[in-house]
């Protein structure tokens, strides 16, 4: 630890390693882990990923892999003796087998579109794995330079692209042999493949019908190694996050039967095989199963959720959202319904795997990083395995972090968070208010770096779960449906009140920023008040009428959200615009956008933009081309750091009085 210890600074970006995912070996005694890093002079960065072998029981870590390419989706062979993966080290994604006492990595594919998402299957004789479309001697389409036809109802999703070009297929491959087998032939995308435990057929999800407005939603088969494929449970509106039981003869699941009013949870369900009934696990708890809080670190990867079950198949394990963290709870899969916390705290855990009684999770919170935990399922024995970032952290200081718990406008409890500046001195402080997107979604004990970096510049950074955030039951969560802009705006702004009252926020140095329904609703704002000295909206909606065109979830989301379609109800459509306040803004605005964001595309931006501009507010726009809806945390790395030095250097010009 250095003896001058510093705050947390925009050039630090590059300095953070990050775990992406983390697998048990089949003895539990051994983890395979991948570390992203990013290395390479100032301009000239890239980002890898690294394999690691980790000792639970001497908790000692060896790289597997060197370093020098994306080497990611570690899956242990059932005897232990093999790991295969996928690694990015020839033109295209491939499967590579390597050798857990030693040697090097040799390719098991070879296939002109790549390959991925590796599973072996219980016995070990085959990998199941996805590819993409086989166009043979030919060459994918380039659509940047060709006319095309579209046809689905959603046409390109973002971070995916074109969906024409990016369905997929399950395949089989034969280890000892090579033999490779396409197990089905469709215009659709394969996710969440699981092998039944006699390695007899295949439990798999599809995404992307073509004729569904909601792409997002998962339709689950089961196919035996001759290609004769069965629905699972397709009359049910959501089946996701499935598996087998240990002896084939459940399916356990997240989901919802019937159509769910949107920002409702989701149950637990275990459903028998031989008989097709079905048992809802988590009745009477409205708390966000596999839900998560929102994490804003560079380079991060969202780890899928996925359910866990024990040896005897009694108990299933997943990670559940409650307020500001985030739990992994035991469901009982028979008798009574009954479920319990086994690991929990002031902090965000994600259940990356489980072996026998043995879970293995990544755990942070608003000053740590993710690192690897294993803990017996009963939730004793905790134990942290890796230190990821410690030996960086330990020269960084440190935030003080506040709980807040106050009133909204209507007298319901709202949760919030004041993460205090590092400079020093006592409050009240220049204060950013950061609104989570979703709206669905949920900000608390978790790390992010852009706080951190916003509380070195001398700025406390606060969260608000407002109206419509998940973990607070269904009626908090669905407050705001074909009333966007009351209760969610309302919670917020008794927030900032709230945090002044306490003498933690200056009330004449504030700032507020998000991206998405964070985006939007900072649009909103700066429209409704000018108690804010800038505004950083980032990817935002300002327009339904617009957005239910242009978005990829535009038809499904803003007919569930505002209660119809736009000739159905243009009043509401209106009534919960940003846009249409657009024109009383005062706020200096900066709008960052990407340009290949499909969820919400440049033309929200531009429109802000232009209206405001034509009214004579100070705002100007950052675009980014090639970065999705999310390019800020995971997109290409210059639109990462252009992103905090713009967005920093904003909020000090108009907040601070700072000339960059």
């Amino acid at each position: 630890m250095s003896d001058t210890p510093r705050s947390m600074a925009r050039e630090d970006l590059f300095k953070l390693d990050w775990l992406q995912t983390a697998q048990l070996s089949p003895d539990a005694s051994q983890i395979a882990y991948t570390v992203s890093h990013i290395e390479g002079k100032e301009g000239e960065e890239k980002e890898y990923s690294t394999i690691y072998l980790l000792d639970v029981a001497t908790g000692t870590s060896r790289k597997m892999t060197n370093g020098k390419q994306m080497d990611t989706s570690p899956a242990w062979s059932p005897d232990g003796k093999t790991i295969a993966f996928v690694s990015n080290r020839t033109e295209k994604n491939q499967i590579y087998l390597l050798p857990v006492d030693g040697g090097e990595a040799q390719a098991l594919t070879d296939l002109k579109q790549g390959a991925g998402g590796p599973v072996w299957s219980p016995d070990g004789s085959k990998i199941a794995f996805t590819a993409g479309v086989d166009y043979g001697e030919d060459e994918a389409p380039d659509r940047s330079k060709q006319p095309y036809h579209v046809t689905r109802n959603i046409w390109r999703f973002d971070d995916i692209g074109d969906i024409d070009l990016a369905v997929n297929n399950l395949y089989v491959m034969d280890v000892a042999s090579r033999e490779v087998t396409q197990m089905t032939d469709h215009d659709l995308m394969v996710r969440g493949i699981q092998w039944h435990p006699d390695s007899s057929r295949i439990l798999y999800g599809t995404m992307m019908k073509p004729d569904q407005w909601y792409g997002f939603r998962t339709e689950n088969f089961i196919i035996d190694l001759e290609k004769n494929a069965e629905p699972l449970l397709h009359d049910w509106i959501s089946v996701n996050h499935a598996r087998w039981t240990p002896d084939g003869s459940k399916i356990i699941f997240v989901g919802e039967e019937d159509e769910p009013i949107i920002g409702t949870h989701s149950d637990m369900w275990v459903m028998d095989t031989q008989t097709g009934a079905v048992s809802n696990r988590s009745a009477g708890m409205e708390r966000s199963i596999a839900g998560g809080l929102e994490g804003r670190m560079p380079a991060f990867r969202q780890i899928r959720p996925m359910v866990h079950v024990d040896a005897d198949g009694n108990s299933a394990f997943i990670q559940v959202q409650e307020g500001g963290h985030v739990s992994i709870m035991r469901f009982a899969l028979s008798g009574d319904v009954a479920y319990e916390k086994v690991i929990t705290g002031d902090r965000a855990c994600t259940l990356l795997d489980m072996q026998g009684d043995t879970l293995v999770y990544a755990s942070d919170d608003i000053t740590h990083t993710p690192d690897v935990f294993v803990a017996k399922s009963d939730g004793t024995g905790e134990k942290q395995l890796t230190h990821i970032n410690d030996a960086f952290l330990a020269d960084i200081i440190m935030p003080e972090s506040v709980f807040l718990q106050f009133k909204g406008s209507d007298g319901t409890d709202v949760e919030g968070w004041y993460v205090k500046p590092t400079t020093g001195g006592d409050g009240p402080y220049p204060t950013i208010l950061w609104i989570h997107g979703g709206p669905h979604g949920a900000q608390g004990n978790r790390f992010a770096f852009d706080t951190l970096m916003l509380n070195g510049a001398g700025y406390g950074v606060m969260f608000v779960n407002h109206r419509a955030s998940t973990g607070y039951g269904n009626a908090f969560s669905t407050g705001i449906h074909g009333d966007w802009g009351n209760l969610d705006y309302k919670d917020l702004m008794a927030g900032v009140d709230y945090a002044i009252e306490l003498g933690l926020a200056h009330a004449d140095k504030l700032g507020c920023c998000g991206i998405s329904g964070g985006g939007n609703l900072s649009c909103w704002i700066v429209g409704q008040t000018d108690r804010f000295k800038a505004a950083v909206p980032q990817n935002p909606v300002t327009s339904w009428l617009s957005f239910y065109g242009v978005s990829d979830i535009g038809v499904w989301f803003s007919t569930r959200q505002l209660g119809g379609h736009p000739h159905e109800i243009p009043e509401i459509y209106t009534k919960c615009s940003p846009l249409t306040y657009a024109h009383k803004c005062t706020t200096p605005t900066l709008m960052i956008q990407t340009e290949r964001d499909f969820r919400c595309p440049v033309d929200q931006s531009e429109q802000f933009y232009t209206t405001l501009r034509a009214n004579g507010c100070i705002v100007e726009m950052l675009r980014q081309p090639q970065g999705s809806h999310g390019g800020s945390i995971r997109g290409p790395l210059p639109i990462r750091t252009e992103n905090l030095k713009a967005k920093l250097e904003w909020f000090n010009k108009y907040i601070m009085g700072l000339e960059a």
